[in-house]
């Protein structure tokens, strides 16, 4: 753990959580898995002939980027993004509007009860009990994984994740509404995230103190110091009294 600026107190804590609290790359790399095989079976369910084509990111890429041409907002919600963009490319397949949307919201739903099935070691739950039991915690995020899935909901007094009405990090929006709920002033909340950009940055310009944890080394790299920077996100226990 090192220090980089000078730690002020506070009064509560919110987290990133993908690549925060657990490392996601594993967890995506057997969701994309499951999601080839998902689209393949229930898309010959459609008499789609799916023989000739490979339903990876590549095939969806360019629907997302349609999806976010025809509604610039979708950018701050990544479900619904890609709920949109499954509904355009099951159009281009030749599914109707109906079964077009009723395929996309089934992928969705696949995709994010896939992408949550994974469980935290107990001393992942130890560590969070403890934090609040000192300080309120908060998850702020830009991602969609199923905190009651996952067990950790129970952790956080309040969930704030990106969507059309919170816009994404680093935008201050998530960490406004934050204090504001928490009755805090920003400089009073500690923002803990593996993101330069999103977590280091967006915290700042909000006015908070910062943790930078880049223990999984996949954030954007700091452009600003944070507060402080984790080797382990557990550090923080010895800083919370």
């Amino acid at each position: 753990m090192r220090f980089h600026r000078r730690l002020l107190p506070f009064h509560a804590i919110s987290f990133d959580l993908d690549d925060t609290l657990y490392s996601n790359h594993p967890i995506m790399q057997a969701t994309d898995k499951k999601m080839m095989g998902y689209f393949t079976r229930v898309l010959t369910d459609y008499a789609v002939d799916t023989t000739k084509i490979s339903f990876n990111f590549r095939y969806w890429f360019p629907f997302r980027q349609q999806a976010i041409a025809q509604w610039p907002l979708l950018k701050h919600d990544v479900g619904l993004l890609r709920q949109k963009s499954y509904l355009l490319g099951a159009l281009a397949l030749g599914l109707d509007s109906v079964a077009a949307e009723e395929f996309a919201n089934s992928a969705l739903a696949y995709f994010v009860q896939q992408r949550s099935n994974f469980s935290l070691p107990q001393h992942t739950h130890d560590f969070l009990a403890y934090l609040k039991s000192k300080r309120p915690l908060v998850a702020i995020t830009n991602g969609n994984v199923d905190t009651d899935k996952i067990g950790i909901s129970k952790y956080f007094s309040h969930h704030f994740h990106a969507s059309i009405d919170n816009r994404l990090k680093p935008d201050p929006d998530m960490f406004n509404k934050t204090c504001l709920a928490l009755n805090i002033k920003p400089v009073e909340l500690l923002h803990v995230g593996d993101c330069g950009k999103n977590d280091v940055l967006g915290g700042i310009n909000a006015g908070c103190q910062t943790a930078w944890l880049n223990q999984y080394h996949v954030g954007k790299p700091l452009t600003v110091l944070p507060t402080l920077a984790l080797d382990d996100v557990e550090q923080l226990a010895s800083i919370v009294r």
